[in-house]
């Protein structure tokens, strides 16, 4: 999807499709040694050098076989992955189209052959900002996978991860749930109910129902997966800390969003625009969170080496804890600890704290993410950037519109919203720091007008 940083999954860094079988003859075995040499060069991060060979294998295996035989397939979809991870999205859309147009009807469509590609040509077309059809080439490679492997077989899940993030920029939230549910329990039933294996998928569907506004089933997610880690990992507690930032994060979103609504609870969704901002908010975060963020520190530090990145992101946590509870001089000590932490991290673990983190943010009612129309064509999406002045303590103090093709009055509903969101301030040096011309935003569904009727 255009814009929108995507994961790199596993399926497209290592996925590596081998070759069909071939007739080694006089001309001996060229590509082969090709193949070798691509999947090297693939394994060691040289994309330039996997793109050329990649191109040379598939040159050679179309001189051997014909440009229409099944042997290009896989050749065809090595070389699509690597023009995908160069960020070649035409490139690798006609290698993987390519492809598939090569299995397509041979087999009623029933290939084995035809999941990579698709999955491939999926992942492209969700980068290239193109998810409807995303949605269907991903949905293809899944229904494929779970025919021809079984229902709940592993290797679909790059695809299934895929199929969500299509369904997620689509708004099918039903979808989506539907995708991360089933997610889950394949990887129950391959690893079973008591393996830590569960502490990653639990992880990730705690993280689905947070984002649906779920925090109580996240909550049980994430206190699964803890209990997990204190049963059967009482010498490694440290990758119980996920959880425990997990259990901390629903506190302080139902804090700020209001508690789950559950069908037939009588209770309405709180708007989390203002309260929390006008009032320090004290009494509203669960101290519960606070003190797992505190154990999570604990843990961290007793276990050698230290990881510095896991330090730095859970003091981090709990600067924004303080920071949302109205205490500015406890949250910017929490960020100088989170600072002095990642100074030893990775440098891409650093830029945690580089630029303004949003921590509270209500959408206009015309955003993607809130409207969901009956009719999505009576819409056209419109996107709205605004320049955002942030202070030390993440309040907006200023906003304006940087570039904008929506109308006057969608503009100032964009405006609104993002002068009431509340942001992580940038740290620098240790200390929180002012941030001038911050970059945010938002996507607009606007109705199209009717045209009016001709007269006579």
């Amino acid at each position: 999807m255009a814009g929108i940083s995507l994961p790199l999954r596993a399926a497209l860094i290592s996925g590596i499709a081998g070759l069909l079988p071939l007739h080694v003859g006089a001309q001996g075995l060229e590509p082969l040694q090709i193949f070798a040499q691509f999947k090297s060069a693939l394994e060691a991060n040289d994309l330039a050098n996997a793109k050329a060979r990649a191109e040379e294998l598939v040159a050679a295996v179309e001189s051997r076989h014909g440009s229409n035989s099944r042997e290009l397939v896989n050749p065809l979809t090595n070389l699509g992955t690597v023009q995908f991870r160069q960020g070649e999205f035409e490139s690798a859309e006609r290698s993987y189209q390519r492809a598939v147009s090569l299995i397509e009807g041979r087999l009623s469509g029933a290939d084995r052959q035809l999941i990579r590609p698709l999955h491939g040509l999926g992942e492209t077309w969700l980068a290239n900002g193109r998810p409807a059809e995303a949605a269907i080439a991903l949905k293809r490679a899944v229904d494929l996978s779970r025919n021809l492997d079984g229902l709940y077989n592993l290797d679909q899940l790059d695809a299934v991860d895929a199929l969500i993030d299509a369904y997620v920029v689509l708004g099918r939230d039903v979808d989506g749930d539907r995708e991360h549910q089933f997610a889950f329990r394949i990887a129950e039933t391959n690893f079973g109910k008591r393996d830590l294996r569960l502490l990653d998928p639990l992880d990730r569907l705690a993280r689905w129902h947070e984002t649906m506004g779920r925090y109580s089933t996240a909550r049980g997610l994430h206190a699964r997966a803890l209990q997990l880690t204190e049963e059967l990992a009482t010498d490694k507690p440290i990758i119980g800390v996920p959880a425990l930032q997990g259990l901390a994060r629903t506190w302080m979103l139902e804090a700020i969003y209001g508690p789950e609504i559950t069908e037939g609870s009588g209770v309405e969704a709180a708007d989390p625009g203002d309260a929390m901002f006008t009032s320090p908010g004290q009494a509203r975060l669960n101290a519960e969170g606070l003190r797992a963020l505190n154990f999570a520190v604990d843990v961290i530090r007793k276990t050698a080496p230290v990881n510095a990145k896991l330090l730095g992101e859970t003091w981090a946590q709990i600067g924004d804890w303080h920071l949302l509870a109205g205490n500015f001089s406890r949250a910017s000590s929490s960020y100088t600890e989170s600072y002095r932490a990642l100074e030893t991290a990775e440098p891409e673990a650093r830029r945690l704290l580089e630029s303004p983190r949003r921590l509270i943010y209500r959408p206009p009612a015309i955003s993607v993410m809130r409207l969901r129309p009956q009719n999505p064509d009576d819409y056209v999406l419109r996107r709205v950037e605004m320049r955002l002045k942030i202070g030390r303590d993440g309040k907006v103090q200023d906003a304006v519109i940087a570039n904008s093709i929506a109308p006057e009055n969608s503009n100032r509903a964009a405006l609104l919203a993002a002068r009431k969101a509340r942001f992580a301030p940038r740290i620098e040096g240790g200390q929180p720091v002012e941030t001038e011309g911050f970059l945010m935003t938002e996507q607009l569904l606007i109705r199209v007008q009717p045209e009016p009727a001709p007269t006579n």
